[in-house]
């Protein structure tokens, strides 16, 4: 069979209405998938026309139930810059949902990949789509975005089989618009599938495809030069106790071992399968030995057929390892879960959220900013705590040329805010040693840290509906409405405060979201100590004794020798605090270089590049692919036998690929087929 040429969207277009419904179509082309092959392109090729079978026969179903199908608005109709007929008819639309778009009344949106019949009325049935002019038209979703956060409203780029021959017209609710846009189905794992199908039968990406359909391949069976049983105990001794702390029986131990032995090997690929009834004890030992692959800085791949599937594997292997990190959330950068947010369902998921790729681009985006992350924010305290004078001028001269106006009730509000920070500090003040800062703070930074990362939490999910007091809204509580004008010390505790809590917000962040990779673990530790000096020298800032004249004059002397303060006055505490802070701040300017970007796509493959371990559906992997993943050294799929085999071609062409970890029960409820 000659390898395809054309994409399966364009294939599906080719289709006319009757083709769909024709359920002998392609009757005297699909076979069934043999048990050997003969060539790699022999192999990909037997799936070829199921899988276009069961593309005719997923969208004959959705065509059959169009009247139920969701429906959009198209409010808006024009032809896209790379329209070039006849083949590129690409168009630029704008789509409204409407609240009765499903059974359930509630929005049904629109998404990239699927495909939607062009109609200009609401079908009640099967015969709309073939009425005399109402030419049946079908549509791919190439690109979507909302237009705003306040109306559900799309811009959308698609491709059309047809020219798009709609007209305005007006409806009863006094709105107009071109016609319906009716959802068929999603293309989107068809199109992953074909295009694996469809790449080269003989480059390196088949390879491990290709032994395992060989004859007498040895699949399962460890590299006798790398492994005999002597280097064997040597190679897992490291990890016997943290293995044996899994409370694992003795086969599920062995099979552990026996994955992580095959890894270390480079003379074979090697392709293992762990087996077990249900209630055996699968996802027990898939999680312990992807601890194990974690802790042995193995590049791992984790997929199963379902989003279901992938999350119960993510959630416990996430609690052995949460349970194990060397100094806080430290450790979990090197994780990366990515899908369908809606469909996972993530944001009801607060341990499987930090790991989140959606998550932590727009955790990382903030502190990569130039302008307002961290690098910003290291500068401006830099710049407080050598120069406050000059920053106190500023403040005053901008005082002048601002007129505020705020209410009685923004002045409450800004009151209880600042309440609320009187009380953190207080909270602050009982944890201080003034002698020694470096006492340890493990409980209070994980207190810290937990708040954090709530605050975080919510503001990813709410969105923009998340109210947070602005430091501008702040300012406001100290000028004309009987507030006065802060003195010189209260504008440095003020602004060192604000700086400190920021900087503190973006250190939980990069704990948690950088790979180790990229982030040391002593910059870390070093991240935090300078963190717990900035809160020594608020905690002295704070002390009921300073006046802003000795303030002034605790300043004038810093970086001199002619200090002869006693060691006991908090103008020497202050002296030497501010010192090693700043010694500190300047330390971690050149220890901690943050990359130069802050878009989303640059931050989505940093996250790819450096990340241990990826959980996905087999599916989903298709964009590593693309994303310029790297070299992979393991693969592990959960609930094999679930897969389609046509589908595991996805993950199992993925570069570098050198060893594969099935993982089920064959005698378990196969893959969904429909019509095959």
């Amino acid at each position: 069979m000659e390898r395809s040429k054309n994409d399966l969207v364009r294939l599906v277009f080719s289709w006319s209405l009757q083709d769909i419904l024709n359920d002998e179509l392609l009757i005297d082309k699909v076979r069934q998938i043999p048990t050997t092959f003969s060539s790699g392109s022999h192999y990909l090729d037997s799936f070829i026309f199921p899988l276009i079978e069961e593309t005719r026969t997923e969208l004959c179903s959705s065509i059959k139930m169009v009247s139920k199908a969701p429906t959009w608005e198209i409010t808006d109709i024009e032809l896209s810059n790379d329209y070039e007929p006849p083949l590129n008819l690409l168009y630029r639309i704008e789509i409204r949902t409407v609240a009765d778009s499903d059974e359930n009344g509630s929005i049904f949106e629109p998404e990239t990949g699927q495909l939607i019949a062009l109609t200009d009325r609401r079908p009640t049935c099967l015969d709309d789509l073939s009425k005399p002019g109402s030419p049946y038209n079908i549509a791919s979703i190439k690109r979507v975005r909302k237009k705003n956060d306040t109306e559900d409203v799309y811009e959308a780029k698609i491709l059309t089989s047809k020219p798009i021959e709609l007209e305005q017209h007006w409806q009863k609710d006094d709105t107009y618009i071109y016609g319906f846009g009716v959802y068929l189905c999603n293309m989107t794992t068809f199109i992953r599938i074909w295009n694996a199908l469809n790449s080269d039968p003989d480059g390196p990406s088949i390879h491990i495809i290709k032994q395992l359909f060989q004859p007498n391949s040895g699949v399962g069976e460890n590299c006798a030069q790398c492994f005999s049983s002597e280097k064997y105990s040597f190679d897992t001794s490291k990890l016997g106790a943290v293995i044996r702390s899994f409370d694992l029986n003795d086969a599920q131990e062995e099979g552990v071992l026996s994955c992580i032995a095959a890894r270390e090997c480079f003379h074979k690929n090697t392709v293992k399968l762990i087996w077990g009834p249900p209630g055996t004890g699968k996802t027990k030992t898939a999680s312990s030995l992807l601890f194990s692959l974690l802790k042995r800085r193995c590049r791992t791949l984790t997929c199963a057929p379902t989003n279901v599937a992938v999350l119960e594997l993510t959630s416990r292997f996430l609690r052995l390892v949460t349970k194990s990190l060397d100094h806080l959330t430290y450790g979990l950068g090197d994780i990366v879960l990515f899908g369908n947010r809606k469909r996972m369902r993530i944001d009801n998921l607060d341990d499987l959220l930090d790991i989140f790729l959606d998550y932590r681009v727009s955790i990382l985006s903030k502190c990569f900013a130039p302008l307002s992350g961290w690098k910003h924010h290291l500068e401006l305290m830099i710049w407080l705590l050598e120069n406050p004078e000059k920053q106190y001028l500023e403040y005053l001269n901008s005082e002048v040329k601002r007129d505020y106006e705020i209410d009685d009730d923004c002045l409450k509000e800004e009151k209880e805010v600042l309440a609320i920070l009187n009380q953190q500090t207080n909270q602050e003040k009982k944890n201080i040693c003034y002698q020694d800062p470096n006492i340890s703070k493990q409980n209070e930074w994980k207190r810290i840290v937990n708040k954090t990362l709530r605050e975080n939490r919510l503001f990813f999910k709410e969105g923009n509906r998340c109210k947070y007091v602005k430091q501008e809204k702040m300012d406001c509580i100290f000028h004309e409405k009987g507030i006065k004008r802060l003195t010189f010390h209260e504008f440095v505790k003020k602004e060192l405060n604000s700086i400190r809590m920021q900087m503190r917000t973006f250190a939980v962040q990069m704990c948690t979201h950088l790979p180790t990779s990229f982030v040391s673990l002593r910059v870390v530790k070093s991240l935090f100590e300078c963190l717990d000096w900035l809160e020594v020298l608020a905690t002295i800032l704070s002390n009921n004794s300073v006046t802003d004249k000795g303030f002034k004059l605790a300043l004038a002397t810093f970086f001199t020798d002619e200090c002869k303060l006693s060691s006991t006055t908090w103008q020497y505490k202050l002296d030497m605090t501010r010192k090693e802070c700043l010694k500190r701040l300047k330390s971690l300017r050149d220890l901690l270089i943050l990359p130069d970007f802050f878009d989303e796509n640059s931050i989505k493959s940093f996250c790819f590049k450096t990340s241990r371990m990826i959980f996905c559906t087999a599916s989903s992997s298709s964009r590593l692919h693309a994303e310029g993943f790297g070299r992979l050294e393991m693969l592990v799929i959960d609930e094999a036998a679930q897969l389609k085999e046509c589908e595991s071609n996805i993950p199992l062409q993925l570069p570098g690929l050198r060893h594969v970890v099935l993982i089920g029960d064959e005698k378990q409820l196969p893959a969904l087929v429909k019509n095959f």
